[in-house]
């Protein structure tokens, strides 16, 4: 998900064309929300019915991303807090991810991204350092879409897109100087299986960026509240989420990898430096291309939008953070 700011501008989008319309009948609109409401009630989702959705779900969703904010479908990066340079905080969000791990820039040659989403972050990284960028993507419109822009900005052969399940990529071992994925962790159904792809393509003394949405940290012996549970669940349903887990979960999991040299291993909480993205994301709604391209992206993106609030909810309450960790692999 995130990704998951994409839904709210889609969000505000829906508020809007509900405001805006004049040839809906209310109880046409009611219908919907009683639709939107129970299926966010269901059981959750196999992990086929998970893959096959989020692979629509961007499918339909990402060109209205584009359209409103460009190539970069992630946060920005807001300190100062108050900053309006949005298009350059989103760039900065990836430049502090690269400083974060104390990565030298001068080893890097390649990169994957795990997510990639249309592919700003690779051709951003491909650029910075001249390096090949990979991506991985299960959204065949955003691989497409990818290699467009690669094409454009000079990068063919430099950065490419392919369709692919990041939980089983077709890379061979040892392959990466820098292994990236940002915002694209909350959707894998298998976090074990997910980090041991993120080590198995990395290279010896490469480095890891895991920048994902996480639900709090535990003290041992605690679970989540039913009520919080509750509230992760209708999220699950609404973005095409499996469980969640916490940053301590990402830990664990990378300490018990013979290859991670875990001395190297940074932890940290963002949720402050992105929060003041929303406001901003909210305000570029407010304009008739954003209704209507949400009208026209079909109802898993009006439920999504629906349902931005209880992430915002989930955020706000200190359940939902956005967790960042990074590592090396040993040499």
């Amino acid at each position: 998900m995130t990704k998951l700011l994409l839904l709210i501008t889609l969000g505000i989008c829906s508020i809007l064309s509900n405001a805006l319309s004049t040839t809906t009948p209310k109880p046409a609109r009611v219908g919907r929300l009683s639709r939107i409401r129970a299926s966010l009630k269901s059981e959750p989702r196999s992990r086929s019915d998970l893959k096959n959705g989020i692979a629509g779900f961007y499918d339909r969703s990402s060109k209205l991303w584009e359209d409103v904010w460009g190539e970069h479908m992630h946060h920005g990066y807001y300190e100062p807090e108050d900053r309006e340079d949005h298009t350059q905080a989103q760039v900065d969000m990836i430049d502090k991810l690269l400083d974060f791990s104390s990565l030298d820039g001068s080893k890097i040659s390649s990169v994957v991204d795990v997510g990639c989403g249309i592919g700003g972050s690779s051709r951003h990284i491909a650029k910075k350092y001249n390096c090949e960028a990979k991506g991985v993507t299960l959204s065949p419109y955003q691989a497409k879409r990818g290699n467009e822009l690669a094409e454009e900005q000079g990068l063919k052969g430099k950065s490419s897109f392919q369709v692919a399940d990041a939980l089983s990529m077709p890379f061979p071992d040892s392959s990466f100087d820098l292994v990236w994925s940002l915002e694209s962790g909350e959707h894998m159904p298998d976090k074990e299986k997910f980090v041991g792809e993120l080590t198995r393509v990395a290279k010896k003394g490469s480095s890891i960026i895991l920048c994902t949405w996480v639900h709090r940290d535990l003290e041992e012996g605690e679970e989540l509240t039913k009520k919080e549970v509750k509230l992760l669940r209708k999220i699950n349903r609404a973005y095409y989420l499996p469980d969640w887990c916490s940053s301590s979960d990402y830990q664990r999991i990378f300490s018990q990898n013979d290859d991670v040299d875990i001395s190297t291993m940074k932890v940290d909480d963002w949720s402050y430096v992105i929060a003041p993205f929303w406001k901003a994301v909210i305000k570029s709604s407010l304009n008739l291309r954003s209704v209507v391209g949400l009208l026209r992206s079909g109802f898993s993106t009006i439920r999504g939008a629906y349902a931005m609030g209880l992430m915002l909810r989930g955020f706000n309450v200190g359940l939902i953070k956005f967790g960042v960790i990074t590592v090396k692999m040993k040499e």
